[in-house]
């Protein structure tokens, strides 16, 4: 049978079908991320997921690797939009800058409720897969920092990592708190002051 036209453009305009890994995902991030990892029970997620029940034991093995994939999944996103939108600048002080920027978009999506990491970790015992992933999406965000630091000639780029970092989780924790996504553009010019003072004392 020769394929015509119209079933090409039909093809295109079909919605491109979700693995039932994808699904779970999906469901996983909107869920948890709006009520909390612990507060939503797994079979929420199947319901929303649309899947069987035997599809996230089969995929995942368990709640709590699930819970660890939608970590790491916030962390890839996290880390791939401020590395986008720095890309913009030229210099490493304007992407040091810039990492602040990319907050206040964030802050003022209606659906934002803070950090995803301070929440599971909050719901989470000390020890396990939420404290791991954690721990390695803070130590990746430092090391960006850090690096943008070290390029910009701060005189202690670790120490200056350290400073920054503390204001990117107070503004997400304010933006939250407070209900007030300016902050962001007051905590990038808390950033400012921080970079220009290392980069002088490194001259």
């Amino acid at each position: 049978m020769v394929a015509t036209k119209k079933d090409a453009v039909n093809d295109a305009a079909s919605p491109v079908k979700l693995s039932a890994r994808e699904r779970l995902l999906a469901a996983a991030d909107e869920l948890f991320y709006r009520e909390g990892v612990h507060t939503v029970g797994i079979d929420r997620v199947i319901e929303h997921a649309g899947v069987a029940k035997a599809s996230l034991y089969n995929t995942f093995g368990s709640k709590e690797a699930l819970i660890r994939a939608y970590l790491d999944k916030r962390h890839t996103s996290v880390l791939d939009r401020i590395t986008a939108y720095i890309e913009r600048y030229d210099s490493p002080r304007e992407k040091l800058l810039g990492v602040f920027e990319t907050q206040g978009a964030m802050y003022a999506a209606p659906t934002y409720r803070g950090c995803a990491f301070i929440a599971a970790t909050a719901e989470s015992e000390a020890g396990g897969q939420v404290e791991e992933a954690s721990a390695q999406y803070r130590a990746a965000l430092r090391t960006l920092i850090a690096d943008l630091a070290a390029q910009a000639g701060a005189a202690d780029a670790e120490s200056l990592a350290r400073k920054l970092h503390l204001l990117f989780d107070g503004g997400s924790v304010s933006a939250r708190m407070d209900r007030d996504p300016s902050i962001a553009m007051v905590a990038r010019e808390a950033a400012e002051t921080l970079i220009d003072a290392a980069i002088a004392a490194g001259a």
